[in-house]
């Protein structure tokens, strides 16, 4: 496959984030080639983390997992990215495997939450190198979840 989604890196931060994102990616008719999962731990940069390493690998897993439930005809990669910022640990990603495209569902989040805590959506489309799809939730989607998406920073 040749194009815009031959091959893309989807960020996921949980289990209800992938299954809204699957949902998304099937119900627009999202027929991508490759896909590579991401999960971002995001690491303070020597402040305490939120929770261990080993509890957010096992949540990336976790959402991986549910990815693959809802999309069972689609192969997908794995990856787990280290960074100290979300964006940063999608980008690294998207630039090892080359993606053509970032596929993402964004989450909700008013606007004070976006001034207190950044708007990563807004980040990872205006700091890609490559297309950024933003797809739509699905009707009676939701879109919430943990750490480590674009919009949960």
């Amino acid at each position: 496959m040749n194009g815009l989604l031959s091959r893309v890196v989807v960020p996921v931060a949980s289990e209800a984030d992938a299954a809204d994102t699957a949902a998304a990616f099937a119900a627009h008719g999202a027929d991508a080639g490759d896909v590579t999962l991401v999960y971002v731990v995001e690491k303070a940069g020597g402040a305490p983390d939120k929770a261990g390493v080993e509890q957010r690998e096992a949540a990336a897993q976790e959402a991986f997992d549910t990815f693959d439930a809802a999309m069972p005809d689609v192969t997908v990669d794995r990856e787990i990215a280290y960074a100290t910022d979300v964006v940063d640990g999608i980008l690294a990603v998207a630039g090892d495997v080359d993606a053509t495209a970032i596929v993402f569902t964004p989450r909700d989040g008013g606007r004070f939450v976006r001034m207190l805590t950044g708007d990563v959506a807004m980040r990872l489309i205006t700091e890609a190198d490559r297309p950024v799809v933003s797809l739509p939730h699905r009707a009676g989607g939701d879109a919430e979840g943990d750490d480590g998406s674009p919009e949960d920073e």
